[in-house]
């Protein structure tokens, strides 16, 4: 049997007198389909009573269960229909549980009805939209529907209440609202109109996600469904006091994102970063809980897996992170980027900045597009600690192909603060300027390499830093890598910033294979040595001691040697392996006494042996920060 848009097979229908004077009717089905619900080879039994009253009116009532419905739509249900020839009209009314339907159709032209829900489980239409998992939620509606040969149409009004549907990298949960549609279904492809105003709930979208507030947030959207694609055509948002939106959306047969057009953003913060932003800047930059404000504007391009377009602009912006990484403020102006094509020149300034304890001044930047890259058009100068940071060049590829950088950079440093710029590290203040240069800056996948190098004047010495790399820079636990080379440190001016007791003489040193994760050392290859002799105190005696575990041998009985303000030395060297949370010691050469620290010069004749070879680095450590806080050393 057929009729417009359904069709079933196996029919069965029986009659039978009953005792009270009706028919006792039953109806069962081996195989219904209605496409454009989704619905295909599903049974249908059906058993009732049908009698007649004065009017006329033949009046059907009795369980109805259909079998292999998405959502167990109707699997225990009961129905009552009444016709009535005389109306032209055939009535229905179909209950499960808290579940009301009722449908109104002419007897001349049952492929319109009108339909009024209420409850409707939405995974009854799970069919509709290509069986999406996770489908959760209640329908309210009043609908008018058209079938015809393969094709249903629907308009009408809605109410949602805890909308839930999940996708391959998505997802929308306990979303409610109100509006009007008008659905077209049919041959696979399903065509959506849709108007309405949502609120509460979550949306997620990979790593983007959205909070919508109590109030309702207007939407206007075209959708198509079709062979396993899903397409918003058109998408206007309207956010009264955060968000405006107007874009298009494509997702593969996969369930994947695979074109996201935004012709107008515009973002009032914080409302905009709360509901729509915190996510995505957690997510993608290990941002979150920023205090903000400000308003920007941005429409972008992307798709086939990159971005195509991306233009921004912003007026009083201002962000920062609660735990002190990240803090700017006065940012404004505009970028304006192409893949393929020029772009008129921007200005984008800001007049203070904050990157967890480094302060940078204020500055104004100009910056055009050409061939893929945004690039600054002049050098610019960056106040950082007292001096300055010097951009010769700097040029950004907000869409890198394999192995091309994202960013490329020629700076130089000068007159910087050492002492701030070490404090900013937690380290103690080491006076001095640092000073430097880096040629060639790249900054590739989620790593920072630096060629060149800077050098740092300090203690009437340099240190020069090469191999610069930082991976994971805006990420929770940022790693740095370095190679360091120590030369000519006046170790009077070094100890008296440590504390640990005085040192005469010049260090030099090396500090191979450094490797911080979080600002904090978990590998490193260090030999520092000071060969060219000179005086060194009781105090630093001991706490140079208690660093290898060792003691002091030589001609006098330790005992003797407290009555010695100061000693000489001929050299001095200690050796830190660090890897797996132990430090491997040595010094200038090793014998079966263990490794000697401290070779001494006149009289007394001293030399510092060390007998603990391997020391855990949060006890060496302790010894350090105890020796630096004048602390007497324990050596256990």
């Amino acid at each position: 049997m057929q009729w417009p848009g359904v069709q079933l097979e196996a029919v069965r229908l029986e009659l039978a007198d009953d005792d009270a004077g009706g028919v006792r009717a039953r109806l069962a089905v081996g195989a219904a389909d209605v496409p454009a619900l989704g619905w295909h080879r599903l049974g249908l039994q059906l058993e009732g009573r049908l009698t007649r009253d004065l009017q006329r009116r033949w009046w059907l009532a009795g369980p109805l269960k259909l079998t292999g419905a998405p959502g167990a739509a109707l699997a225990d249900a009961r129905l009552s229909a009444v016709v009535d020839a005389q109306a032209n009209t055939l009535e229905l009314d179909l209950a499960q549980g808290a579940t009301m339907l009722h449908a109104a159709l002419p007897l001349d032209q049952p492929s319109h009805a009108q339909f009024a829900l209420a409850s409707l489980p939405v995974a009854w239409l799970g069919g509709v939209f290509g069986a999406r998992p996770g489908l959760q939620g209640q329908l309210d509606a009043q609908l008018a529907l058209d079938a015809g040969a393969g094709t249903v149409r629907t308009a009408g009004t809605f109410d949602l209440h805890g909308l839930g549907l999940a996708w391959r990298d998505g997802h929308a949960q306990g979303i409610d609202g109100s509006g009007r549609l008008e659905l077209e279904a049919g041959d696979g492809t399903t065509r959506l109109e849709l108007e309405a105003g949502l609120h509460d709930g979550r949306v997620a979208q990979g790593a983007w996600g959205a909070e919508l507030p109590p109030h309702p947030v207007q939407i206007a959207a075209t959708a198509r469904f079709a062979a396993g694609q899903a397409t918003l055509a058109l998408l206007r948002v309207s956010d009264p006091d955060a968000l405006q939106l107007e874009g298009a959306l494509r997702w593969d047969t996969q369930g994947r994102l695979d074109e996201m057009r935004i012709d107008r953003l515009q973002a009032r913060l914080p409302a905009a970063y709360r509901r729509y932003g915190r996510r995505w800047l957690a997510a993608t930059y290990g941002l979150d809980d920023l205090r903000t404000a400000g308003t920007f504007e941005a429409a972008l391009d992307w798709r086939g897996g990159g971005l195509h377009a991306l233009a921004v602009r912003g007026q009083g912006l201002a962000l920062a992170d609660v735990d002190g990484r990240l803090d700017v403020a006065g940012l404004g102006g505009a970028l304006d980027w192409h893949r393929r094509d020029e772009r008129p020149a921007t200005t984008l300034a800001w007049t203070a900045l904050r990157w967890r304890d480094f302060a940078f001044g204020p500055v104004e930047t100009r910056w055009r597009s050409h061939a893929g890259l945004l690039a600054l058009e002049a050098p610019a100068v960056v106040p950082f600690l007292g001096g300055d940071i010097h951009v010769q060049a700097l040029a950004w590829r907000p869409q890198p192909e394999a192995g091309q950088p994202r960013l490329t950079a020629t700076l130089a440093f000068t007159g910087i603060d050492l002492g701030a710029f070490s404090a900013a590290l937690g380290w103690p203040r080491f006076p001095g300027i640092l000073g430097g240069a880096i040629p060639a800056l790249r900054w590739v996948g989620d790593r920072i390499d630096l060629a060149g190098g800077l050098s740092l004047h300090v203690f009437d010495g340099f240190v020069d830093v090469t191999r610069l790399a930082l991976s994971a820079p805006f990420g929770p636990h940022p790693e740095l890598a370095a190679d360091l080379a120590l030369r000519g440190l006046d170790l009077a001016a070094f100890t008296s910033v440590f504390d640990i007791g005085h040192i005469s003489g010049r260090l030099d040193g090396d500090i191979q294979g450094l490797r911080l994760v979080d600002w904090t050392p978990v590998a490193f290859d260090a030999y520092l040595h000071a060969d060219g002799g000179g005086q060194i105190s009781q105090r630093a005696l001991d706490n140079l001691t208690a660093l290898g575990g060792g003691s002091t041998a030589g001609g006098l009985q330790r005992a003797m040697l407290r009555w010695f303000k100061h000693f000489g030395y001929r050299r001095i060297g200690l050796r830190c392996r660090l890897a797996d949370g132990v430090c491997r010691m040595g010094g200038l050469e090793s014998d079966a006494d263990g490794y000697t620290i401290l070779e001494g010069s006149g009289l007394p004749h001293l030399r510092v042996i060390g007998h603990q070879e391997r020391v855990d680095w949060p006890t060496l450590v302790r010894r350090l920060q105890s020796a630096a806080a004048g602390g007497a050393p324990q050596v256990r």
